[in-house]
């Protein structure tokens, strides 16, 4: 079983790219602890407390040799948030608009496993990871070939842009590596620039506690009061410093049915939003990635977003 037959089969199973990285000790693995130490993680414990595994996939499986990183495009063919003059229109992050990316991806790395399995003439050890594992997936997935880690903190394939969901398959098969990809950001600095929050401290440095994206999801109780104004509309994630990407001008679009926004994040305001039952919104967010964020945690961006709206339509 060769590495470029590992790659056809991910085609055949819905993969756009697979590329192979080897479990060794990559320089960059070793940012994460000062990362850390300048205490941009905010309160997410778990990486404090998974930071050793996080360090080195052979602490995962000791065994492993390779890593198998996969990307899939979740681009769909709606507007950017940054095209839209509506201050009323809920934003949400576009990873999130339609089934939990968690479980699909994951379901077709069990089948390129399975696969895998089949058609190695030995037997192997292997994990697979989809963005929840202990796993520093950037850092492979720019070894792997997939993209080079951009000043956004994003992976940006130069054919297809940032908008990928990343996979990884830890193995303990020594399969034929690919180069990693090369830094081609150059000078530019729109990324830095546009951020809402200025949470992009520097090239490639994010600080968690002042974006948007953590803000909305992963910070538990109230969201600084200071930081109101900047998240505007946004009611989930944020995708600005992709969207202003040069990279992502003219991004690929998938057809697939799971990225596809669900009727109940389509294009709708924050009062839409705002509005809507517990009921309603706990069905839309059943089987959505938007499920981290729980029905509180919705319930407080929506009514910061919606109250930034208002404010703004009030200016106008």
């Amino acid at each position: 079983m060769t590495s470029s037959e590992i790659k056809a089969a991910a085609r055949e199973l819905g993969f756009d790219l697979c590329g192979i990285a080897p479990a060794v000790d990559h320089p960059e693995l070793r940012f994460f602890e000062q990362w850390l130490e300048r205490k941009y993680a905010g309160e997410m414990a778990y990486l404090r407390r998974s930071a050793d595994r996080r360090a080195d996939v052979r602490h995962i499986l000791p065994s492993a040799k390779s890593v198998i990183v996969t990307g899939t495009i979740y681009n769909v063919d709606r507007p950017y948030s940054t095209e839209c003059a509506d201050p009323s229109r809920a934003h949400i992050a576009r990873y999130a608009w339609g089934d939990d990316y968690h479980r699909v991806i994951e379901r077709r790395l069990d089948a390129l496993i399975a696969w895998m399995r089949g058609a190695s003439p030995e037997p192997f050890e292997a994990r697979r990871y989809v963005d929840t594992g202990p796993v520093q997936e950037r850092v492979y997935a720019r070894h792997a070939g997939i993209g080079w880690i951009g000043k956004n903190t994003c992976v940006i394939n130069p054919a297809l842009g940032s908008w990928l969901f990343l996979g990884e398959i830890i193995c303990s098969l020594a399969l034929e590596p690919d180069p990693p990809s090369f830094d081609q950001c150059g000078a530019c600095t729109l990324c830095l620039e546009a951020c809402p929050t200025q949470a992009l401290v520097g090239p490639g440095v994010l600080d968690s506690t002042r974006c948007i994206s953590y803000l909305t999801i992963e910070l538990r109780g109230a969201i600084p009061h200071a930081l109101h104004a900047a998240m505007g509309s946004h009611v989930y994630g944020c995708d600005v410093c992709q969207e202003v990407c040069p990279w992502n001008a003219a991004p690929p679009r998938s057809s697939d049915p799971a990225w596809q926004p669900r009727p109940a994040w389509d294009m709708r305001t924050t009062r839409e939003l705002a509005q809507m039952s517990d009921g309603d919104l706990a069905a839309a967010m059943r089987g959505s990635a938007m499920s981290r964020a729980k029905m509180a945690g919705l319930r407080r961006n929506v009514s910061i977003a919606h109250r930034n709206a208002e404010a703004t339509d009030v200016r106008r």
